[in-house]
């Protein structure tokens, strides 16, 4: 399997993340997790760079963590670019419950532009802006060509957000989707090749409000709880992404791209002065194999 982070950002319009969105690649198949704010652009700018899978033309299936907005706005240009460029096959759309009222209202919202091209002058297909929308549950949701994948309920608030695991000769990848930080992680995660899993600056949580001291504590994971996670799960390789850094990005002038640095090496301290096992920050556009 070939991982691909395609947007490793937060609900911040951060200028060095997109919104989340990753790619798993098996036997020359992509599958997207989650469709951040780009993501069809993020395809394409890593098709130029010699990843061929992600040609527009071959995004046909996501699976979807939760439907916060950071992780869904990409959602209609994933649904309609690929069509526009002659994607044929419908979009299959794996996700929590309310998944199928989000790809239905979308349609609609873009009624005037799909009936245009069907009825008009462009030579377009009537089948490539279409969805085939799957419930997840708790349990395996996709068995295809040798890749399994796996869905298990994790805890972001009151909101329906899963974790996904993919399986395929022999390799585990695990996606944690936002969650504040559960035993059970250590089980899921548990001799993964790689784990994907958000973090948060445990140092800089302080400088909140009490509010969003609460919030972020009740709603995400510490860099401190995530080690005590990656050391009893002992994956292969531990990845960082959505790390929220508790940083003032809309302040009077922008935050100096040191300091968004500093930060990141900060929090992954926090994690390797804790456990032994490799972990790293990932950045979009970063690849592994497994």
């Amino acid at each position: 399997m070939k991982i691909i982070l395609l947007g490793t950002g937060t609900p911040n319009a951060e200028p060095c993340a997109s919104g989340p969105a990753f790619a798993v690649i098996h036997k020359g198949k992509p599958y997207l997790v989650d469709c951040g704010a780009g993501v069809v652009r993020a395809c394409t700018s890593m098709f130029y760079r010699g990843v061929y899978e992600l040609r527009p033309q071959n995004l046909t299936h996501v699976f979807i963590t939760h439907l916060h907005s950071d992780h869904t706005a990409g959602f209609a240009e994933l649904l309609l670019m690929p069509w526009v460029l002659e994607r044929q096959e419908e979009l299959h759309v794996y996700g929590p419950a309310g998944t199928a009222d989000m790809c239905s209202h979308i349609a609609q919202a873009y009624r005037t532009d799909t009936d245009f091209r069907n009825d008009g002058p462009e030579p377009a297909n009537h089948t490539g802006h279409k969805t085939d929308v799957h419930a997840v549950t708790e349990g395996k949701v996709f068995e295809e060509d040798g890749v399994c994948v796996y869905a298990y309920r994790v805890s972001h608030g009151q909101l329906e957000s899963y974790c996904y695991v993919f399986e395929a000769d022999g390799k585990k990848a695990v996606f944690s989707g936002d969650t504040c930080a559960l035993e059970k992680m250590k089980e899921i995660a548990g001799d993964a090749d790689i784990l994907i899993h958000e973090a948060q600056y445990t140092a800089a949580l302080k400088e909140r409000t009490p509010a969003w001291q609460a919030y972020h504590s009740s709603m995400h994971t510490m860099s401190v709880e995530l080690a005590d996670i990656i050391d009893a799960a002992k994956p292969a390789l531990t990845v960082t992404v959505h790390r929220i850094l508790h940083l003032n990005w809309y302040g009077e002038r922008p935050v100096p791209a040191e300091e968004i640095r500093r930060r990141e090496d900060a929090l992954l301290k926090e994690i390797t002065d804790r456990t032994a096992s490799p972990c790293i920050n990932g950045h979009d556009g970063d690849m592994f194999e497994i």
